[in-house]
């Protein structure tokens, strides 16, 4: 896709590779709606915020609508937000369990809902779900967050075969560690840089959208070459 002056969503902007996406893709030239619960006050003439919880479904049609009533109809949507709880899972506690499927999958389906009906009016688009290793693995005491991370895997496999003959290309990232806040409430690793730098994975999502029309990067598993460090001599 040719990026430059094409509108993308991207959700959970705040910090981390949703605000470093941001970024690049302004860099890029393109127009960006940016969804999220706090605004990082970019400043920059194609950087449009709009207030929004992706896990309320009334909030997220709201939202479509103003963007679009602004900003036209978006070629990009880049289902980011997410978040993830620790814990048994005989201990986890219903609402965190309840909480992470409303933001991670519900969230997802919602933006993928509203978005999609006029990329196929456009007969372009690129949908983009930043998953995560979990996704494709099972994590101790992560259960909760892990199969929220597979059922982002199986709705974008199943539905790029739904959408490809729209034009329409889904594509599902799945970054190892990242130097980012998810680590912030996560008992068994902390944030260092011996993990991915966010900015790293923006630009993973900005070269996936700059491909052929024909060219179609279905997964995209990324992990730190070095996860402890430089081995000591």
């Amino acid at each position: 896709m040719e990026v430059k002056g094409k509108l993308a969503i991207v959700t959970g902007v705040s910090r981390g590779i949703g605000f470093e996406t941001v970024k690049l893709l302004l860099d890029a030239g393109m127009i960006v709606a940016a969804w999220g619960r706090t605004n990082p006050e970019i400043d920059h003439e194609s950087y449009h915020f709009f207030g929004t919880d992706v896990a309320n479904w009334e909030n997220v049609q709201g939202s479509y609508k103003l963007t679009t009533e602004k900003l036209g109809k978006p070629s990009v949507l880049i289902n980011n937000a997410g978040f993830g709880y620790q814990g048994l899972i005989h201990e986890m506690p219903v609402e965190q369990w309840r909480e992470m499927f409303d933001v991670n999958v519900h969230g997802l389906f919602y933006c993928i809902k509203v978005a999609t009906p006029d990329m196929i009016d456009l007969e372009e688009g690129h949908i983009i779900n930043i998953s995560s290793i979990a996704g494709t693995n099972g994590v101790e005491t992560m259960s909760g967050y892990v199969g929220t991370k597979h059922a982002v895997t199986g709705i974008g496999h199943s539905i790029f075969k739904e959408l490809r003959n729209y034009g329409i290309k889904v594509s599902t990232i799945y970054p190892g560690s990242t130097n980012t806040n998810f680590f912030d409430k996560i008992e068994f690793a902390n944030a260092n840089e011996n993990m991915m730098r966010p900015e790293d994975i923006a630009m993973t999502i900005l070269q996936t959208l700059e491909t052929h029309p024909n060219y179609h990067v279905v997964d995209v598993e990324v992990r730190p070459l070095m996860p402890k460090g430089k081995p000591k001599k």
